[in-house]
């Protein structure tokens, strides 16, 4: 396969690289880590190196050092479509190429030729019970997979170390081709009585999601798919989810283990649970002004006393960007096109236009800027997926084509266990007071 091919040729030289700094740089200060940064869940500290994605804060995410607008006008497109293929987004995750369309036709075939999924876990995601969280079955019929890993049954034959990328790459292939259809099976299964429309061999992995949950006609809904899935695919190595993939991994457990360990700290409502959460708040303030669209004044007073009372306003704001989040902007572009009499649309617009002025009041409020949950779950409710508590696993679908593919260059690179040291708080005590 072109992929394993191409990390192949590369890895001489990476490794050299990698070798070079540790070598001859190793005793090179990067940063200090400060009481409040260890107490403050140590962020911002640089821990991490992957050359995967990267978050500019005055650009956004890049992607293998694309920006959004440039990784949606560069990477191959669907046929009869304006927004690209997740196999070709994955070759450059992958490969740090950007692909042909043969070369994104290649993965998106053997996503299709991988996709099958054992009966069992479809028996398993059956019985438990029906107010089941989709995340809780998502995280479970992944690790449920498990036992097919390649990684776990060539390394108990003796693997060679230097080889261990491979079988992780396998894994990573079988995984992202079954989580789509995993997780139609879960929509269908909660919110369709149980309704499976089977996937179709002409559709590519984004477009068949769609189909799969029954919107085979819907070509906006299927190019919104598209976009969606190449958008929240990868933020950065240090993130909740991507770090505890990379954690979870380095102790060499499989890629099943790991996605399932990822997907837990994505259900969280500080990280993959918040677009669930500024949907909720969307429609909260549709109700609170009757159902009608506010003034741009009336607006403001609103978010003015919910800020006066403390009350955190979500989707605005970011840890590491200082202007508009990018995925924001794209998917705002696909909205004013395809959707721009959509009475929650028009209350996002107007939201965007009001609160920025009114979060520059409040200094302790960094970024006054919409991020992308901002605007998720407005997209995904115009077209009729309106039960919000699945919008995670649509993330989560979409974050394993990133989490995988820095699990495979980890293990290609060969990085250790992860093992931070922990001090107590004496210890803290004395170092502050200079014993």
């Amino acid at each position: 396969m072109k992929i394993r091919d191409k990390i192949a040729a590369q890895l001489p030289g990476w490794r050299e690289r990698v070798r070079k700094l540790v070598k001859e740089h190793g005793d090179y200060k990067v940063g200090d880590v400060t009481v409040e940064q260890i107490y403050g869940g140590i962020r911002g500290v640089q821990i991490q190196v992957t050359d995967i994605s990267y978050v500019d804060p005055m650009q956004g995410i890049r992607l293998r050092g694309y920006t959004i607008p440039e990784v949606l006008k560069l990477l191959p497109k669907a046929q009869g479509s304006e927004y690209p293929m997740a196999g070709g987004l994955y070759y450059l995750l992958m490969v740090d190429e950007m692909p042909t369309l043969e070369d994104a036709l290649e993965v998106e075939g053997e996503w299709k030729a991988r996709s099958a999924i054992p009966s069992y876990v479809y028996k398993l995601l059956r019985d438990m019970p029906p107010d089941t969280h989709p995340m809780t079955l998502f995280t479970q019929c992944i690790l449920a997979l498990q036992n097919s890993s390649v990684f776990v049954r060539q390394y108990q034959e003796g693997i060679a170390k230097v080889d261990y990328w491979e079988s992780y790459l396998e894994d990573s292939l079988n995984l992202t081709a079954k989580v789509p259809v995993l997780a139609a099976f879960i929509y269908n299964l909660k919110y369709r009585d149980g309704k499976m429309d089977t996937p179709n061999p002409a559709l590519d992995w984004s477009a068949n999601f769609a189909h799969m949950i029954g919107r085979e006609d819907d070509l906006e809904y299927q190019d919104l798919c598209r976009l969606f899935f190449v958008l929240h695919s990868d933020h950065e190595g240090a993130n909740v989810s991507a770090h505890t993939s990379h954690l979870v991994s380095s102790a060499l457990s499989d890629a099943y283990y790991a996605c399932a360990a990822a997907m837990t700290g994505l259900a969280g409502p500080l990280h993959g649970l918040a677009n669930q959460e500024c949907l909720r708040w969307l429609l909260n303030v549709r109700d609170y002004f009757g159902g009608f669209l506010p003034t741009p004044n009336q607006l403001e007073t609103y978010a003015h006393e919910l800020l006066k009372a403390g009350r955190v306003i979500p989707g605005y704001g970011h840890a590491v960007l200082r202007i508009t989040d990018p995925r924001f902007t794209a998917q705002y572009e696909f909205a004013q096109r395809h959707l721009p009499e959509d009475d929650l649309f028009k209350l996002v617009d107007l939201i965007y236009q009001v609160l920025p002025g009114v979060l520059k009041r409040y200094a302790k409020i960094k970024n006054t800027f919409p991020n992308v949950d901002a605007i998720n779950g407005t997209l995904q409710y115009h077209y009729g997926v309106r039960e919000y508590e699945f919008y995670t696993v649509l993330f989560g679908l979409s974050r394993i084509l990133g989490i995988t593919a820095h699990a495979v260059w980890a293990r290609a690179l060969g990085k250790p266990i992860e093992r931070p040291k922990s001090l107590t708080t004496k210890m803290l005590e004395d170092m502050v007071s200079g014993k």
